[in-house]
């Protein structure tokens, strides 16, 4: 797992090669299997292929989604706030998930955040999104997984990178040591 975390990186630049319907599956299963607050799993998926609705994605927000243009499939993960009030956080883990298991598959992925953000100056990102891919008003948008094959190498997260000054031990003042 740790190998893994440690290749995960942030893909902006796909080949046009498709993704493969089994490896679609498994990103899908991925997500169905993610942890949720007391099992209320308020998430929900829109599995997107369609070259023109992932170019209208494209420009969800004011900057940082044009890559969507290029990438051969986005899952756009949603959640019911009827369901559960945490699901944000559900949300968020089977967004990472999704991640996870693409990178374990030799996919790249980038996550794009919509929630609280905006299309416009008038038009949030959400409710932009919500109009392209008719998705009910109580439904919330929180992110869309950008998928594909990599166009572009990025190194692996270095050991010696991970910020180990952020860790404590029994409280705040107490920096954790580690020993290895």
């Amino acid at each position: 797992m740790l190998e893994l975390l440690k290749q995960r990186r942030s893909i902006r630049k796909f080949k046009t090669q498709e993704i493969e319907p089994e490896k679609i599956a498994q990103l899908i299963q991925g997500a169905l299997l993610s942890p949720s607050s007391r099992s209320f799993t308020p998430w929900e998926f829109i599995i997107v292929t369609d070259k023109q609705l992932l170019q209208q994605l494209a420009s969800a927000k004011q900057a940082g989604s044009a890559f969507l243009k290029n990438a051969p499939l986005a899952i756009v993960v949603l959640a019911d706030p009827q369901v559960s009030d945490v699901w944000i956080e559900d949300a968020s883990i089977a967004s990472i998930l999704i991640q996870l298991v693409a990178v374990s598959m030799g996919l790249g992925s980038c996550w794009v955040q919509i929630r609280e953000r905006k299309h416009n100056d008038s038009v949030t990102s959400e409710d932009y999104v919500r109009e392209v891919l008719n998705i009910p008003e109580q439904i919330k948008v929180e992110a869309i997984i950008a998928i594909g094959y990599p166009n572009e190498s990025k190194s692996y997260h270095r050991e010696e990178e991970l910020k180990y000054q952020k860790v404590f031990l029994n409280g705040y003042q107490v920096p954790y040591t580690f020993s290895k």
